[in-house]
């Protein structure tokens, strides 16, 4: 698994002018310098002072351009995490359907979520600290912080989870969702999510479930298609037939007016 590190741009190239003679009348032009650290846990902090570093040093736009340019950007940030290159891997679920983080990884069916943290090489099972509750996980090492600790995205269902060491190296975490019938954003609240409408279910295993929910799963797919395009949903598009009918059939009311709620 990559790491990322912080990291801060490297000014140690850049000396400082020396001061102008008073014999000369020309006034060198002011710099500026931006410094950033990068948080991977914060990705977009280093995007937004970017962005307010061009908006209180660029005297090549206009102000009100600048403001209104800055003003755009940070509306693509609150609708498209992926900006600039910056964040490509932000949102969009690994290919278990979760995502992979700097200290763990997490994938998930409809029925459970599955978590894994690499841990020193020879780590063994009375060395491990994993507290599992209905709506509380923390899990580490004796002695150390915790490598996860919050409240799920979800309920879990206690009894029907497990944990164990793999190789000496990994903590393998099976945690059973209380709701089977939703897709979960992050493993514990405040962790960066993922768009679960990008979320694909492996379509050999639709055929594993029973009829009921297979046909949840189902919907859900063809919902989030249809909402991924700008079309109507299922619901919607019953909604439409219902109201169409009722208009056939009471041709002397005014429609014209009608909206779907």
């Amino acid at each position: 698994m990559a790491i990322i590190s912080d990291y801060e741009e490297d000014q140690t190239d850049k000396k400082p002018q020396p001061p102008p003679s008073s014999s000369s009348s020309h006034t060198p032009p002011k710099t500026s310098t931006f410094t950033a650290a990068f948080d991977p846990q914060n990705p977009i902090k280093i995007v937004e002072g970017v962005l307010d570093f061009l908006g209180k040093e660029s005297d090549f736009l206009e102000k009100e351009r600048a403001e209104k340019e800055i003003f755009a950007v940070r509306g693509c940030l609150c609708c498209d995490r992926n900006v600039f290159g910056v964040l490509d891997s932000i949102g969009i679920p690994n290919k278990g359907n979760g995502l992979d983080l700097e200290k763990y990884s997490w994938t998930q069916t409809l029925q459970e979520v599955n978590v894994q943290i690499p841990v020193p090489s020879g780590t063994k099972s009375r060395f491990v600290v994993c507290d599992i509750k209905k709506n509380h996980l923390k899990v580490g090492i004796k002695g150390q912080p915790p490598i996860i600790e919050g409240e799920p995205y979800k309920p879990i269902k206690v009894d029907d989870c497990y944990w164990s060491i793999e190789d000496q190296n990994t903590i393998s975490i099976l945690l059973t969702k209380h709701d089977q019938m939703d897709w979960w954003k992050s493993l514990v609240k405040g962790d960066p999510e993922i768009d679960t409408q990008k979320v694909e279910p492996e379509n050999s295993k639709l055929s594993e479930l029973d009829s009921e929910t297979r046909q949840t799963v189902e919907k859900m797919m063809f919902d989030q298609r249809q909402k991924s395009m700008g079309l109507p949903t299922s619901d919607e598009m019953q909604k439409q037939e219902i109201l169409k009918k009722f208009m056939s059939e009471h041709p002397e009311m005014d429609f014209s007016r009608a909206k779907i709620a």
